[in-house]
């Protein structure tokens, strides 16, 4: 495969002064991005919860719970019909 790349003036001179060709440079940033894994789980809050636990937390917090008397599985439904 071929891929042409547009760089700066500037960068191809300071890949140059290095001793680096400006295709191995270009390959050694395409391997080393390739080598990062792209989907990591983050944590915004607190709780060491995986995502497994967090659903089942999430499933007991609903029960029993309400507003105005119309239970949680009825404002989803409520919602699906509007």
């Amino acid at each position: 495969m071929q891929v042409t790349v547009n760089i700066s003036d500037t960068l191809a001179a300071q890949i140059q002064a290095s001793g680096l060709a400006l295709e191995t440079y270009v390959q050694g940033l395409v391997a080393s991005d390739a080598a990062v894994p792209k989907h990591r789980l983050v944590r915004l809050g607190p709780g060491p919860y995986s995502p497994a636990e967090a659903g089942r937390r999430i499933r007991e917090l609903r029960k029993d719970n309400c507003l105005d008397g119309l239970a949680i599985k009825d404002l989803i439904e409520e919602g699906r019909r509007i």
